[in-house]
């Protein structure tokens, strides 16, 4: 399903009531919310809006466990690490308890932290595949998403949870959820914002798939998949351009 917003600002009401809805709902009938983040510029006036009445006040924020779909190796004070961000805009100012954030650490080489969070996943999930409630995500101009890169190793992975990802973009290693589990969610979100991603939207929604090189088109999940896109992130759409006319 495609949502098209007006703006960013829409996009991101749009996108903090969603997510408050899915946690009620997930507590009402799991008694807990897990949600994996993601970075990156778009989604961050949606976790300000999650911060702020009335998103905060009714949030089940005691029932609630926060992860990540990906993270930068970098320190956890470096302006580039996702989960610092998450703390900025939405973490510092809610009351979840401390030990329900699950960040990505990169604290020993790429390879043994993602293992490292492979576990923490494990056995949070008591052994079995992870099912996040909800998976946020956001797209790349080179069709990315998570840290799944055009051309990547970690496209096909099919036995980890959690991969480690050579120098990629900015040079930087990084952690990532691999496309298996992002598929066993209930619910994936991605948020597109900018005329510069119009081009890599058209090419998941409606060119032949090519996942090696749009990796996006890898995330096909057992549950819902909803993108909440604005208009100048939509121009492209063909179809779109047809139901107007």
């Amino acid at each position: 399903m495609i949502r098209v917003c007006a703006d960013l600002e829409s996009l991101s009401a749009v996108a903090a009531g969603l997510v408050a809805e899915e946690a009620r709902r997930a507590v009402r009938e799991k008694g807990r919310f897990t949600v994996a983040l993601a970075g990156g510029g778009t989604p961050r006036r949606t976790y300000e809006l999650l911060a702020q009445p009335p998103f905060r006040d009714a949030f089940p924020w005691n029932q609630t466990h926060i992860f990540w779909g990906d993270e930068r190796c970098v320190a956890a004070i470096d302006p580039r690490n996702n989960a610092r961000m998450a703390r900025e805009a939405l973490l510092d100012h809610v009351p979840i308890p401390p030990d329900h954030v699950h960040a990505m650490v990169c604290d020993q080489s790429p390879a043994d932290s993602a293992r490292k969070y492979e576990a923490l996943l494990r056995e949070f999930f008591e052994g079995g595949p992870p099912r996040f409630d909800l998976i946020l995500l956001g797209l790349g101009e080179d069709g990315h998403t998570a840290s799944l890169f055009p051309g990547s190793p970690v496209l096909g992975e099919r036995q980890r949870w959690v991969a480690e990802v050579p120098a990629a973009e900015q040079g930087l290693h990084r952690l990532t959820l691999t496309a298996q589990v992002i598929n066993q969610a209930d619910l994936v979100i991605f948020l597109v914002s900018g005329s510069s991603k119009a081009r890599a939207l058209r090419e998941v929604l409606e060119e032949t798939p090519q996942p090696d090189r749009i990796p996006a088109r890898l995330i096909r999940p057992s549950g819902r998949l909803l993108w909440l896109v604005d208009r100048e992130a939509a121009k492209g759409l063909q179809a779109l351009q047809r139901e107007a006319k």
